[in-house]
């Protein structure tokens, strides 16, 4: 896995215009208009006691900027992370039913919550669904984020298979920046389709997005399926060729780069 070091002096100064720093799986640290958001925060070593991290988390929470709010996608354990959630220490916003887990604001699809004076973040709708124990089976709502000031907009999709609902949220949110989409845990397909994308699907999404940038993420960090750790990014490098989709709009992070508005 590709890692560098961040930039904390960087990461320290208020972001005018959106920046994004790749923490490792589905966690990222978005900035923009003066608000610091974390989505989907794992710092821990292992998900649930289990499994292992291939690569550490590129900051601690004690190394992490003031954080203005949590955003937790749904509440399968390489997603909420309570006790890095615990650790970030800040307002936590997530779908409707996670308050029983961790101490939040509930969102419903489509619906918004301010961050600050300029940003705010809209729950929307993913292909996916939830379990935390048992007998829990969707008693709480899974999705994604939009997260939008003046500078412009991030969208982070959660986990989630290829729906007709990323055309939706496109035509509700024709501006995009930045799309923050899943790329790996596909295979084998015959189970894993109905709740994760493979790269190609990844591409046809970000094409009914209409967003400017394919920002990968959902990879490499945590060996979760049957795919070699290094597939996704090649198989998704591929198809981007193959459409002749513009090679400026397509960003495979390195676990720690910050990445700035183009």
């Amino acid at each position: 896995m590709p890692t560098v070091a961040p930039d904390r002096g960087l990461l320290e100064t208020p972001a005018s215009r959106p920046r994004i720093t790749w923490l490792g799986h589905a966690s990222f640290l978005v900035q923009l208009d003066g608000a610091s958001v974390l989505i989907d925060p794992v710092f821990s070593d292992r998900l649930a006691g289990l499994i292992r991290r291939n690569v550490p988390a590129p900051l601690s929470p004690a190394e992490l900027p003031r954080i203005d709010a949590t955003l937790v996608t749904h509440n399968h354990y390489d997603h909420l992370d309570t006790p890095s959630v615990r650790a970030a220490g800040a307002r936590t916003l997530s779908g409707l039913g996670m308050s029983r887990l961790v101490p939040c604001e509930e969102l419903d699809w489509w619906q918004r919550a301010r961050i600050n004076d300029r940003v705010q973040a809209t729950f929307v709708p993913s292909q996916h669904w939830s379990r935390r124990g048992l007998g829990d089976t969707n008693r709480a709502l899974w999705g994604g984020f939009v997260v939008e000031g003046p500078s412009g907009s991030v969208y982070h999709s959660g986990d989630t298979a290829y729906f007709d609902g990323f055309a939706e949220i496109g035509r509700r949110f024709p501006k995009l920046g930045s799309a923050l989409l899943p790329i790996g845990a596909y295979d084998p397909p015959w189970f894993m389709e109905k709740q994760h994308m493979n790269p190609e699907q990844a591409v046809q999404a970000f094409v009914d997005l209409r967003a400017h940038r394919f920002v990968a993420m959902h990879w490499g960090t945590f060996k979760l399926t049957d795919e070699p750790l290094d597939e996704p990014p090649r198989r998704l490098r591929a198809e981007w060729s193959k459409r002749g989709l513009p090679e400026e709009a397509l960003r495979v992070p390195a676990i720690g780069e910050t990445l700035g508005s183009d």
